[in-house]
């Protein structure tokens, strides 16, 4: 797994009694990309979990035809698409994730062959997390677009940029879901009544899923939504979270943390500048061992590591690894610690 450009203006969806995003993609601004009517899918149908692989496939691993309903751009470079899914009858857990096949998309044609010619294998069908909670009346993804830096990534992002910027209202996808293993317990209640999230850019995509469906069916639950972002504009859900910390006030407390803003107390009480460490997470966890942490962002990535070796060195902590460490240092027990990470 999670932006505007010319042609946006105010504007939102509501789906189920939460509002989404700031602003709406018109669906006239771009052409809408071409889908094949067949192509190659087979990758997809063979998702499974750590668990899952011992006893078959998931049985909610489907193939659905959508339509988006709407295109929600949360942040300059991260867009929500909101699918209409006809009569199709969701079965998914708030923090799974589908899976988006690049092969239907007519105009990648070109730049998928030529990474596929580089890699010398099949381009695989990229997984985004679902933002959307299962009691809600539309399924929701949120894209961040991946960028291209030279000497850090090693390959061009292929189809983010276009879910993120040339998706628009009315266009038909094929996507297939729902599977992960970052999902709550079914008996979360008898394990805790303290849910810590802890996320990174996008990271709070699959976390935000998990709050809507806690607070909605587990009442006994508190929630700390602990965030951290760049800068204010890179903040994704900032409306949506805001409206849920006012709708649940003895269950909902949201803090930010921003690390390259100068001043970050003039966004409010709850924002803090620098990053998540071990001060900031005593002073929300008051019983480290009693708490269930869902922490999601960025990680060490297969490429930091192919990197760091032909350099002789060892791959620097990204997000994961730097809240992994404050965590188990003020205390919480890595057993009561979810993480899912990307990069």
């Amino acid at each position: 797994m999670f932006f505007a450009e010319a042609g946006v203006r105010p504007c939102g969806v509501r789906l189920g009694a939460v509002y989404y995003g700031r602003s709406r993609l018109q669906p006239a601004i771009l052409p809408a990309p071409i889908l094949h009517t067949s192509g190659k899918r087979a990758e997809v149908g063979t998702l499974t979990t750590q668990h899952e692989s011992e006893t078959g496939p998931s049985k909610r691993i489907k193939e659905l035809e959508v339509m988006v309903a709407d295109v929600i751009v949360e942040t300059p470079d991260t867009s929500t698409l909101v699918l209409f899914t006809g009569n199709d009858r969701l079965d998914y857990k708030a923090g799974h994730f589908l899976t988006i096949d690049p092969h239907q998309f007519e105009a990648l044609d070109r730049f998928t062959a030529f990474l596929e010619h580089l890699k010398g294998k099949p381009e695989p069908p990229r997984a985004y997390s679902m933002c959307s909670a299962p009691h809600e009346r539309y399924l929701a993804v949120t894209v961040k677009e991946e960028r291209f830096v030279p000497n850090v990534t090693k390959y061009p992002p292929l189809l983010s940029p276009l879910l993120v910027k040339r998706t628009v209202r009315g266009m038909g996808l094929v996507v297939t879901g729902f599977t992960g293993p970052y999902t709550l317990p079914d008996d979360v209640t008898s394990q805790t009544d303290h849910l810590v999230h802890v996320c990174a850019g996008s990271g709070s995509v699959p976390n935000v899923s998990i709050l809507k469906f806690a607070l909605e069916h587990h009442p006994t639950l508190r929630h700390t939504f602990i965030y951290s972002n760049k800068t204010w504009n890179d903040v994704i859900y900032r409306d949506t979270l805001a409206k849920l910390a006012v709708s649940h006030p003895d269950r909902l407390a949201v803090v930010h943390t921003l690390t390259r803003e100068a001043d970050a107390s003039v966004y409010g009480p709850n924002v803090r500048k620098g990053r998540v460490d071990t001060t900031l997470l005593t002073e929300l966890i008051p019983d480290p061992t009693a708490c269930l942490v869902y922490l999601c962002g960025p990680g060490i990535s297969k490429f930091d590591r192919e990197a760091a070796k032909e350099q002789g060195t060892v791959p620097q902590p990204r997000f994961i690894e730097a809240a992994l460490a404050s965590l188990r240092a003020v205390g919480v027990p890595d057993k009561r610690i979810k993480r899912e990470s990307y990069g």
